[in-house]
């Protein structure tokens, strides 16, 4: 899994006056669990961007006074008016232990049922994984290009030997649904197909 570094200063005091200073000078207070004993420290609020507003998840390799620490984004509380980011909870990562984050799922070929006229229903976008911080994916690979009308894609199709699902094996992952162009589409190709059957019954007849 890619990684955002961040870099970031001890916190001498943890007080409210502290804390307020600190986002008063465009810094967000953070702290670090996981550990021995929580590391608290603060961090530009800018250094978050790219960890925050995305749609992909990654990990964070903080750096501290010099120590760098490898994480994960835990919690994360706004400003409920500005939006402003007012506190960043981490979780650190050892590499022999399991972690459990939620990955993004992504879509991959063409479902011959939303050709047809189906609707695709993306029910779970994201699946919370377990794995060790090295086997965490970027993101689940999810293939359609078998999924016709009315079928579904379960998270037993997407069993990988790097992770472990955190899920029911009859979690549905993405199906097509009928639609009324779809059973429109059905009609006109069983149509065609009774046709043509009866075509060729006629020609053999004849040739007989």
């Amino acid at each position: 899994m890619k990684s955002i570094s961040i870099k970031g200063s001890k916190r001498e005091s943890v007080g409210k006056v502290a804390t307020k200073a600190l986002r008063n000078a465009g810094m967000v207070p953070c702290v670090i669990y996981g550990g021995k004993t929580p590391i608290h420290f603060s961090a530009e609020e800018k250094a978050f961007k790219s960890l925050v507003y995305t749609p992909n998840v990654y990990t964070a390799s903080l750096e501290v006074d010099g120590h760098k620490i490898a994480a994960i984004l835990q919690d994360i509380q706004f400003h409920p008016v500005s939006e402003k980011i007012l506190h960043v909870d981490f979780y650190q990562l050892f590499d022999d232990k399991e972690i459990t984050m939620n990955i993004p799922v992504q879509l991959e070929g063409t479902s011959p049922g939303v050709l047809n006229g189906g609707s695709l229903r993306f029910t779970n976008r994201k699946l919370r994984v377990k794995a060790l911080p090295a086997n965490l994916p970027d993101f689940v690979v999810a293939n359609i290009s078998k999924l016709k009308i009315g079928n579904k894609l379960f998270i037993t199709s997407l069993f990988s030997d790097d992770y472990t699902f955190v899920h029911p094996d009859n979690t549905v992952v993405v199906q097509v649904r009928t639609s009324r162009n779809a059973t429109a589409l059905e009609e006109e190709e069983t149509e065609e197909t009774t046709e043509e059957t009866t075509e060729e019954s006629t020609k053999e007849t004849a040739s007989e």
